[in-house]
């Protein structure tokens, strides 16, 4: 299996760690996860978003990287951009909880150029 359907996966699994951190140290109600974000220390409602932002990412990055894959994308390359995908992530959910505004923004916006590189990756080549 490719290292980028791992990277799929990883993904998948970043909103809910994410979101532990967010909720680690809040005083929520399970019943209503949802209300008391409001009530979360500023960190932590930073973390929330960071974790929606995560959700609301990842079926363009699992459809482009399917659909690279499908449509003979050079492997090596598709591998190498979905890791870089996951790094940038994981520093924009880092840079997001942290209230560094710019470098997210500047995190943000590489991975998604390089979620549409993936996706045009066959364009440029057959494995």
């Amino acid at each position: 299996m490719p290292l980028a359907y791992w990277c799929v996966l990883v993904a998948a699994v970043l909103p809910l760690v994410i979101v532990v951190f967010a909720k680690a140290n809040g005083d929520g109600d399970n019943h209503h996860p949802r209300d008391s974000v409001e009530r979360l220390p500023p960190a932590a409602r930073r973390a929330y978003a960071a974790h929606l932002n995560a959700y609301e990412n990842f079926p363009f990055f699992a459809a482009a990287v399917i659909i690279a894959k499908t449509q003979g994308a050079p492997l090596g390359a598709l591998n190498a951009l979905a890791a870089v995908y996951i790094l940038l992530r994981i520093a924009h959910a880092a840079l997001y909880i942290a209230d560094s505004a710019t470098p997210r923004s500047l995190a943000f916006g590489l991975a998604w150029l390089v979620n549409i590189a993936i996706f045009v990756l066959p364009l440029f080549g057959t494995a």
